[in-house]
């Protein structure tokens, strides 16, 4: 059980662990707020110039019993994935900007290369 424990604090202490759940936890707050920029700022003039339609009141009755299926609420959530993804790519966009270009590795000639290289050379200057 000491061994897990151990293993356990090891994992935890990696950065990219901690990195992760920063972003998880900033991401479902950064999700709250465009379901909230959506549903009362976006929809509401779309649905007046649609002609006064609630998107989240849409829904398709299916039968006698009642049972419907509410594709409005999914409209916004297509559009609130939109923007999310618009706004996560504008962010990688910004940061790649800063790391500015990648740097090439450097080039590791392998020594059966470098070794004929140097018989080459030796040739050249017999020559």
């Amino acid at each position: 059980m000491a061994n897990m424990l151990f293993e356990f604090k090891k994992f935890i202490q990696r950065g990219n662990v901690i990195d992760l759940a920063v972003g998880i936890i900033i991401g479902a707050a950064f999700g709250k707020v465009v379901s909230a920029l959506v549903d009362s700022v976006l929809m509401p003039p779309i649905g007046y110039v649609i002609g006064g339609v609630n998107f989240s009141s849409l829904k398709f009755t299916i039968g006698d019993k009642g049972a419907a299926i509410g594709y409005g609420a999914f409209l916004q959530s297509i559009i609130d994935f939109m923007i999310i993804g618009f706004c996560v790519f504008l962010i990688v966009k910004a940061v790649n900007k800063f790391k500015g270009p990648p740097e090439e590795p450097e080039k590791v000639t392998p020594p059966q290369e470098a070794l004929l290289a140097e018989i080459r050379d030796l040739l050249k200057a017999k020559a």
